[in-house]
């Protein structure tokens, strides 16, 4: 038996924020992870510069059944909290569109960033290490693990989703979190590509490596961003966005020419240049090989004078209103995090901790708030590992 004061399972960004935090204050500290290297989501995250915050980050840019829950941590720990930690280790970082945050180098600089962090503050990190049981017999927990079992005061479950399995993402936490009896909001993969069908993946298909910016949007939710073709659907920031709030069986709509109204500019081109090919026309407005297709698909072919309004009107919706419903999505293989986990009903705002269970804490991509693209889902794992490490 080892009597700490703090297990927090998963060396994660939340995980080690957690146990920093906690360490600084005292605490023996223990970080466990069944994978053989800390923060491979990290490592492999903003195309291995990781995307560690966003300049504009509010709670606006988190989904979560209870949308005010996140508020107290993400006020207590801002960006500007963790950029100066940044510059404390003077990390060479940049801002990129929408005030995302990234490494200049590589982001391995924030795992070492957090790796000296926790070993300054006396915390110990044991990796490969496998789970294989965990209680609460009495006032401590016990955590039955291939190192024997840990009696730890606070138990914090920074696991994770279940997104990108091949770096070790399981089911762990909403397990653990069950056999508490705590309410799990039904997970799935957010921020991933969307599939197609028929001849919608067709045409994807053709177009595949074609990027464009678009506006996509599911009802009243719109996000603006690269768009890019694929040979199962489409991909790109602006898809990985509206991925989020897409559900089974409905439609997204996209402009593939946002800020232009199309059919107002073929109709001024036809009285300007009556002779143009329509073709030519509409790859003035998108990239030639998608207004090839989309001509093709229309069945629009000639000169601008010989075309209607009727045609140069159809044409203008399938660019500037082209509604599609996907099949589905490439599922959590490639999705950036999970939507949905722990229900944040049972749980602090303030602390993290479980409000039946003292001393049990949820923290990060494991709770049920997660975060638009840009880094936000980084600055979630930083507010709410330092929130629970100032109570463990």
């Amino acid at each position: 038996m080892i009597d700490i004061d703090v297990l927090v399972l998963g060396a994660g960004a939340a995980g080690l924020m957690c146990a920093i935090e906690a360490a600084k204050r005292g605490r023996h500290v223990v970080v466990l992870d069944h994978a053989n290297k800390p923060a491979e989501k990290i490592r492999i995250s903003g195309g291995g510069r990781c995307n560690f915050t966003n300049l504009h980050c509010t709670p606006a840019n988190f989904l979560s059944h209870n949308p005010r829950f996140c508020v107290s941590a993400l006020k207590r720990y801002t960006q500007h909290d963790f950029l100066a930690l940044v510059e404390k280790h003077r990390i060479p970082w940049h801002e990129k569109t929408l005030g995302q945050l990234f490494c200049d180098t590589s982001s391995r600089d924030i795992i070492d960033l957090l790796l000296t962090e926790l070993e300054a503050a006396g915390g110990t990190l044991h990796l490969g290490t496998r789970i294989t049981e965990v209680s609460k017999p009495d006032d401590r927990f016990s955590a039955a693990t291939s190192r024997g079992t840990y009696r730890p005061r606070s138990l914090v479950i920074a696991t994770g989703g279940l997104s990108i399995p091949k770096i070790g993402a399981t089911g762990f936490g909403y397990e653990i979190a069950k056999q508490f009896g705590l309410g799990v909001m039904s997970p799935r993969a957010a921020l991933v590509p969307l599939t197609f069908s028929d001849a919608n993946r067709d045409l994807c298909k053709k177009l595949a490596g074609v990027s464009v910016d678009a506006v996509v949007s599911v009802a009243k939710t719109a996000f603006r961003e690269g768009l890019l073709f694929t040979h199962r659907g489409l991909s790109g920031p602006s898809i990985l966005q509206i991925s989020s709030y897409w559900r089974e069986g409905g439609p997204i709509t996209v402009d593939l020419a946002p800020g232009l109204d199309t059919f107002d500019l073929l109709a001024q081109a036809r009285r300007q240049t009556p002779r143009q090919e329509i073709k030519s026309a509409l790859a003035r407005l998108l990239p030639k090989r998608l207004a090839e297709e989309i001509s093709a698909e229309q069945r629009i072919s000639g000169r601008l004078a010989d075309q209607s309004d009727k045609v140069l009107r159809r044409a203008g919706t399938r660019i500037n209103r082209w509604q599609v419903t996907p099949v589905g999505t490439e599922g959590y293989r490639t999705a950036e995090v999970t939507l949905g986990g722990v229900d944040t009903a049972a749980l602090s705002s303030k602390t993290m901790e479980v409000k039946t269970v003292p001393g049990l804490y949820f923290i990060g991509e494991v709770v049920d708030v997660t975060g638009h693209l840009g880094g936000f889902n980084f600055q979630w794992a930083w507010a709410s590992g330092h929130a629970a490490g100032q109570f463990v």
